[in-house]
């Protein structure tokens, strides 16, 4: 079998490098990241944390350098959807491809130009410590089903879902995955802004009580979009983002990391999708909405301070 996981950063890494442990598995992986291409092809993918790994992974700049592939994995932050599944669609011709991002509409994008699509969430996190070297900060279960629009079939759903779990990262295939898949959008949409906005840990801000009130704000906006949507949660977000304070107390989300590094965020794809959604099912989201302009406006400050003499 052949995969490929588009996006070896984080997420994609602690994929690439745990695939890359079973024998009857060849990984390729495609980031326009080129140093930490260049340490993959020499070094090996290493992965920290929670688990130890250095696995042999191809890593490419050039998606046409990639062979076709059985199956695809993305795993790219939601803004570079399109721009990265442009470039590797041609690996994918005869391929099914599973999204295993942050937020909402990546699936619609990817099936624009793949024919058969899984929608997917996953819980383990992480960070590139450096090219080539990923930390693996929190565990968790990951969940994968066909995606309405361009499903790929039942077979290839299980087929990698059962193929993930064997290398370590337990993974369960669904009929309909929309349950977990909200059920995480919900959860990063009431913690990651907060913790991008005051520069505080999963733990930290959750000890908060006006910061836990607002997210329980949050979570009670997201599940009402839900609802509208006939989409039935697979756990209640609440009892998530308590169990997360406790598990990773000290985990920086992926938003405060990017807030950190004055780099573009997710937050279209998260508060800002549950917004547009709310409006347009007549669903009042007004703390979704003051959190996406919150978090809007600090991106903008960073592109105003690059700018001023």
């Amino acid at each position: 079998m052949r995969i490929c996981i588009v996006g070896a950063g984080a997420v994609g890494g602690i994929f690439a490098a745990h695939l890359a442990t079973l024998p009857d598995v060849e990984v390729w992986a495609y980031d326009v990241a080129a140093e930490h291409v260049a340490a993959i092809n020499d070094g090996g993918l290493r992965v920290i944390g929670h688990a130890e790994i250095v696995a042999s992974v191809r890593a490419r700049t050039d998606a046409s350098a990639i062979p076709a592939c059985d199956f695809g994995i993305v795993a790219t932050k939601s803004m570079a959807t399109e721009r990265a599944i442009a470039a590797t669609a041609a690996i994918f011709a005869d391929a099914a491809v599973c999204s295993v991002q942050n937020g909402l509409g990546n699936e619609e994008l990817i099936a624009h130009r793949i024919p058969r699509v899984m929608r997917g969430t996953t819980f383990p996190s992480g960070r590139l410590l450096e090219p080539g070297v990923v930390a693996m900060d929190t565990a968790g279960p990951t969940t994968i089903g066909p995606f309405e629009g361009r499903p790929a079939s039942a077979a290839e759903v299980e087929l990698l879902a059962a193929t993930i779990t064997r290398a370590g990262l337990p993974t369960h295939a669904r009929s309909d995955a929309r349950g977990a898949q909200w059920t995480k959008v919900i959860f990063n949409a009431a913690c990651n802004p907060l913790g991008a906005l005051t520069g505080l840990t999963q733990g930290r801000l959750c000890e908060l009580p006006a910061a836990r009130a607002l997210m329980s704000g949050l979570v009670a906006e997201g599940v009402a979009v839900a609802s509208a949507l006939d989409i039935t949660l697979d756990e209640d977000p609440e009892q998530v983002i308590d169990h997360s304070a406790r598990v990773a107390y000290e985990h920086r989300s992926s938003m405060l990391q990017d807030a950190l590094a004055r780099r573009p965020t997710e937050i279209d794809a998260l508060n800002g999708a549950l917004a547009r959604l709310g409006r347009e099912h007549r669903v009042a989201v007004p703390l979704n909405e003051a959190v996406a302009a919150l978090v809007g406006g600090l991106e903008r400050s960073w592109e105003i301070d690059a700018i001023r003499p």
